[in-house]
């Protein structure tokens, strides 16, 4: 057994990009700067484009919803920024694990670790449920029967959803390339379709629906006004989620000093643009007060036109835009989990790499297994919000950890910087804060939970499992 080291010892940059690149570990880098930017692309066009702008627009912020994809793009942004510095810096799979690993030592790269795991299972699962629904409602529109959920011995399972967890798990744990490929085919024919529903919609937009753009203030913080488009911000954030996971995938791009930051801003901007575009269209078909309350506007703006084949491309769009979406989170939960396992703080077994598949094929395994169990018998409702709060604390650990490598090692090669530090970072801890306290009680209790978990498996396992003898330095 190793000495015990500070809680609050780093592993140095140098040390963190050997281990990265030792053959035990090491990963087939194999992803081009397009296959990086369909992964963002993928992971951020979801479900929520077609149902967050209707409820924003129609509780919160009216016309100005616009607005609110600009406020949260820019909270977006600020973190992006950082993660692509780091990325570029620590071309390592782990995200903003091994970042933490880097600069604020063992106790708090844990916490995220530990946090980004659940993060990524519970968003999956959540995704999994939701695309088992709009799989069955695609069946109907074309006047087929799928039954998803099949109740065994009283219990109801859904089986849609545990199919594409174990489909795709399987597609990640045979490689890289042919998932790749695969998310790549997926993006193209859900951003297609989505350029359609603009192009389409366009021509029904009434003007009189933009009137007032900023309707008034109800009375009640958040209810239109000002107010309203900060709270719609808050609620449009979460469908900018998953430009993260870009950053798990560094040990495998082919460039990662330039292609991490072409993925990472990249997508960020492609999907701002289509997310300002589309709202745009929506709220100018459909008046902003016909959208409270409605779980699907998208369908009520197409049942608008006369071309209702637009209705079946729509949900079509949404079953492939979340294909997608857990394609990438079951793929950046794999890598963190690997990350950790390298490291010793989880065990060995989870980041051995298969000889011919040259992916952590145990952590996929691990996590079909696991996220299949919540996708099968918990409904999404149970589920919950821990994928936005998970999100928005790796955020402002990515951002606190770019000011501390810029003090604590000015020298070090920066194929990208982030402008503005320490203002950037200090803006992006800030904005990404506020939504975390906007959040409900119940999140953060399950949050805490969960982190509760993993003290008692830090401190009773990972503390006495510590890493290969890597030259760890104690923090400043």
């Amino acid at each position: 057994m190793q000495p015990q080291k500070s809680l609050f010892a780093v592993k140095s940059y140098e040390d963190v990009c050997a281990d990265g690149e030792a053959g035990e570990y090491k990963l087939k880098r194999i992803l081009g700067p397009f296959n990086l930017l369909a992964l963002g692309i993928g992971a951020i066009i979801g479900a929520g484009l077609f149902s967050l702008t209707g409820v924003a627009a129609g509780e919160n912020a009216g016309p100005a919803v616009v607005l609110s994809f600009i406020i949260a793009a820019i909270g977006c942004g600020l973190a992006g920024l950082c993660y692509s510095e780091l990325a570029s810096m620590i071309p390592v799979s782990g995200s903003a694990y091994t970042y933490a690993q880097a600069t604020m030592g063992e106790l708090v790269a844990w916490i995220i670790g530990w946090d980004l795991v659940l993060e990524y299972a519970i968003g999956a699962a959540t995704v999994s449920v939701s695309w088992s629904r709009h799989l069955v409602e695609l069946f109907d529109s074309l006047g087929m029967t799928l039954h998803a959920i099949v109740p065994i011995a009283g219990v109801p399972v859904n089986f849609g959803a545990i199919f594409v967890i174990i489909a795709i798990s399987v597609l990640l744990m045979r490689g890289i390339a042919g998932s790749a490929k695969a998310n790549m085919a997926i993006v193209v024919v859900k951003v297609a379709i989505v350029l359609t529903v603009i192009g389409v919609g366009v021509f029904f937009v009434k003007t009189a629906n933009y009137v007032p753009f900023i309707p008034a203030n109800t009375g009640h913080f958040g209810e239109f006004g000002i107010s309203g488009i900060f709270r719609a911000a808050g609620i449009i954030f979460f469908a900018y989620i998953g430009f993260d996971a870009i950053s798990t995938t560094s040990q495998e791009a082919k460039n990662p000093q330039k292609d991490m930051v072409w993925g990472i801003m990249g997508s960020l901007a492609i999907c701002t643009i289509l997310y300002i575009a589309f709202s745009l269209v929506l709220v100018g078909m459909v008046n902003y007060q016909a959208l409270r309350g409605d779980s699907a506007p998208t369908a009520t703006a197409i049942n608008m036109t006369p071309f209702p084949i637009l209705k079946v491309l729509v949900k079509f769009g949404i079953v492939a835009g979340q294909t997608s979406v857990i394609l990438v989170m079951l793929l950046g939960q794999s890598r963190v989990f690997r990350a950790m396992s390298a490291d010793r703080l989880l065990p060995k077994f989870f980041s051995d790499i298969h000889p011919v598949w040259r992916t952590p094929w145990r952590s996929n395994l691990l996590f079909m297994v696991f996220v299949s169990l919540f996708s099968g018998f918990i409904p999404i409702s149970v589920l919950g919000e821990m994928t936005s709060i998970g999100t928005l604390l790796a955020f402002i650990i990515v951002c606190f950890g770019v000011m501390v490598l810029r003090r604590t090692r000015p020298d070090l090669p920066r194929p990208f910087k982030t402008p503005w530090v320490p203002l950037v970072p200090i803006a992006g801890i800030i904005v990404c804060l506020a939504m975390m306290v906007s959040l409900g009680i119940e999140t953060w209790i399950r949050l805490i939970v969960w982190l509760l978990i993993g003290f008692a498996v830090y401190f009773g396992y990972s503390r006495r499992q510590r890493g290969p003898a890597a030259v760890v330095q104690a923090a400043a």
